[in-house]
């Protein structure tokens, strides 16, 4: 069973910066995706950055050079990973409640994960909340 478990939100001040985690169990790195959404009150949830397994990323435009994605495999288990995202420069519309995500293995996810759809996106951890204040 796939388990996401998103930790590390919390409160920061603008020009700030945070670092989310997400523990990755009964998942193996192998022709897929792992990436990071975000969805603010009252608005759709966006895909924010996106990894495939061969290690290409992805960002939206408005974190470019402020956010960066990373992955991870247990040396002695590869079946549990971690999935991290690293919050530069933070601005206050950075205020979201963050969610890690993976999708099935298989060429029909890693040819269009990288467009950071949630609905290519099968496996959802809970969120985990991110303030930044002026």
């Amino acid at each position: 069973q796939v388990q996401l478990v998103e930790s590390g939100g919390g409160s920061a001040q603008s020009t700030g910066s945070l670092r989310l985690s997400c523990a990755v169990s009964g998942y193996t790195i192998n022709n897929n995706c792992m990436g990071w959404f975000r969805q603010a009150p009252g608005k759709e949830r966006e895909g924010v950055a996106a990894i495939r397994s061969d290690g290409t990323t992805s960002y939206l435009d408005s974190v470019k050079g402020r956010f960066t994605v990373s992955q991870g495999t247990d040396s002695q288990d590869n079946a549990k990973n971690n999935l991290t995202l690293e919050l530069n420069s933070l601005k206050p519309e950075d205020t979201a409640i963050y969610y890690c995500a993976a999708t099935y293995r298989g060429s029909r996810w890693t040819r269009v994960c990288l467009d950071r759809n949630k609905a290519d996106f099968n496996y959802w951890g809970q969120g985990t909340q991110v303030t930044v204040s002026s």
